[in-house]
């Protein structure tokens, strides 16, 4: 599914072609997402200016002066920037055009995705309220983690996913960064001393960062705004390498499940 650096390489994408530019018209060709997307937005939305298009955790922010639509990928979506003229695809479930002549559809083949709006301040929203820090602000620390994790027995990889800990870490790269850090996963989160959690953290934003960078982890279904696939799946150390040797020992990577999640690690080099 796409995680917060396929969300945040979306969010370039499509920034250029939107921002500072208003609403045309919206068409609703399926309502039936994660949520019903609201109606109102067909009569609300033309003639608003999009403000700013922003990021919190894995959804978009595109706000106006009179509210903010949120928009999330889901397991399968993806945002284009299309001609309105052009054909629709199957899946492509609503099409937002602007004045530029430009517009932008969300395609969503499982429909797992949102489409929301409100008037009310963004962090004001129960989807947000409980959210922790992103994980590349000066929020998310070393000290931070530590003083959260203490007495806790979770694993350090359900710990650091849970995103009212920190925002947007996802499975792949929960693996890549446990293995950067040689951590082992199922260790309890509170029995990690905070010199490794230091190492942890710069792994997590450095790991982040290049995969925003080269522009996601394509897997199964997930494109930019140009319909052009990610390619930070080329740098994945042990994700969907189960059976592989390790780089740094040469023995087998193995793989196990944590909450219905497979976890790929070096049983030698994790401890």
């Amino acid at each position: 599914m796409p995680e917060l650096p396929e969300v945040e390489t979306t969010l370039r994408g499509i920034a250029t072609h939107v921002t500072n530019t208003c609403f045309t018209q919206i068409t609703i060709r399926n309502p039936r997402l994660r949520w019903p997307i609201p109606q109102e937005i067909v009569s609300l939305l033309p003639q608003q200016t999009i403000i700013q298009i922003t990021r919190r955790a894995k959804y978009l922010l595109l706000s106006t002066e009179q509210g903010t639509l949120i928009l999330h990928l889901g397991m399968s979506g993806s945002l284009r920037i299309v001609d309105p003229k052009s054909e629709y695809d199957k899946h492509d479930h609503i099409e937002f055009c602007f004045a530029n002549g430009r517009a932008l559809r969300l395609k969503d083949p499982r429909r797992f995705g949102a489409v929301l709006w409100t008037h009310d301040p963004i962090e004001q929203h129960p989807l947000f309220t409980h959210l922790g820090p992103e994980p590349l602000s000066q929020e998310f620390n070393a000290e931070g983690l530590y003083q959260l994790s203490r007495k806790k027995t979770v694993s350090i990889k359900q710990f650091i996913m849970n995103s009212k800990i920190v925002v947007g870490i996802g499975n792949i790269y929960a693996n890549e960064a446990l293995f950067a850090s040689g951590i082992h996963p199922k260790r309890a989160a509170g029995r990690i001393s905070k010199k490794r959690y230091e190492k942890l953290c710069k792994e997590i934003k450095r790991i982040l960062e290049c995969a925003i960078a080269q522009g996601g982890t394509t897997l199964k279904d997930f494109v930019n705004s140009n319909g052009q696939p990610g390619y930070f799946k080329q740098e994945l150390l042990v994700y969907g390498h189960k059976g592989e040797p390790c780089i740094q020992c040469n023995k087998a990577l193995i793989e196990i499940r944590q909450s219905n999640r497979s976890t790929v690690y070096c049983r030698y080099c994790q401890t």
